[in-house]
């Protein structure tokens, strides 16, 4: 008998459900958890954690690792959409204000399922009435009940982890409109190319870009260290890149070199 079948069984009381609530906020809150300490806390075998891990994975809420689980994303792990949001809020937010001169009233503008663009879509209403295109579940919520705001919300399947509809039918759905510009984000930009990490995602972010007039992208300057599986498109797909302060030197050498119109975010000023 192995040492994992002598712990105790689940004593709490708490249903799988539960039990896999409870582990999805331990590991976005900290970033990574130990699968002993999960057994400790909740009660339960580690071979009960490691099937909720796994159970987990699958469905995107996290990423298995050496000894726990993780909430930080990865080649293949997109990350959580809530610890996505909490990262490098500053410089969104930076990239946000650069970007809305740019959204002009009477607009149909489409916003994809990022956190940067996220963060523009919180300053929408200043420049209504426009049109909003979305599969993204926060920028519903956030526009839900903006006056001057038409919003138009694109089903498909739903991916909880990403809070967004994702696939074919998402695709489908996106190939009856035309809209004036789309303000989106990606994983990760290697060798002048913009990558992700599921193959649903890459599908209806091209449809995004083909259905748009003006093609802008959003990324902080973490997106050049980090790397995807499944290539989107070049950066010189599109018309212009927003950036924010904090990129290296050599990465904007290198945008500019390949003749990518790049913008880089004021900082915000500090208040008197």
């Amino acid at each position: 008998m192995g040492a994992e079948d002598r712990q105790p069984a689940d004593t709490s009381g708490r249903k799988p459900r539960e039990r896999r609530e409870r582990i999805k906020g331990r590991v976005v809150d900290r970033g990574f958890v130990r699968i002993d300490q999960l057994a400790d806390e909740l009660g339960v075998t580690t071979m009960t954690i490691r099937r909720d891990l796994d159970h987990l994975q699958d469905r995107g809420w996290l990423r298995k690792v050496r000894g726990g689980a993780t909430a930080q994303p990865s080649t293949a792990f997109h990350g959580d959409v809530r610890h996505r949001a909490r990262a490098m809020t500053a410089e969104k937010d930076a990239i946000a204000r650069a970007a809305l001169p740019l959204v002009k009233p009477g607009q149909a503008v489409v916003i994809d399922d990022s956190t940067t663009a996220l963060a523009l879509t919180r300053l929408l209403d200043r420049h209504a009435p426009l049109t909003v295109i979305t599969n993204f579940g926060p920028v519903t919520q956030t526009l839900a009940d903006s006056p001057g705001i038409e919003l138009i919300s694109l089903g498909g399947t739903y991916y909880p982890a990403y809070d967004a509809f994702l696939g074919l039918r998402t695709v489908d759905a996106v190939a009856s409109l035309s809209a004036d510009t789309l303000f989106a984000s990606t994983t990760a930009i290697t060798r002048g190319h913009c990558y992700h990490q599921s193959q649903e995602t890459v599908a209806v972010k091209r449809a995004l870009m083909d259905a748009c007039a003006r093609k802008i992208l959003l990324v902080d300057h973490t997106k050049f260290r980090r790397r995807g599986l499944y290539q989107l498109a070049p950066v010189t797909a599109f018309d212009l890149v927003i950036v924010d302060p904090g990129i290296p030197a050599s990465d904007l050498d290198a945008l500019q070199a390949d003749g990518v119109e790049v913008l880089v975010a004021r900082p915000e000023q500090p208040r008197p």
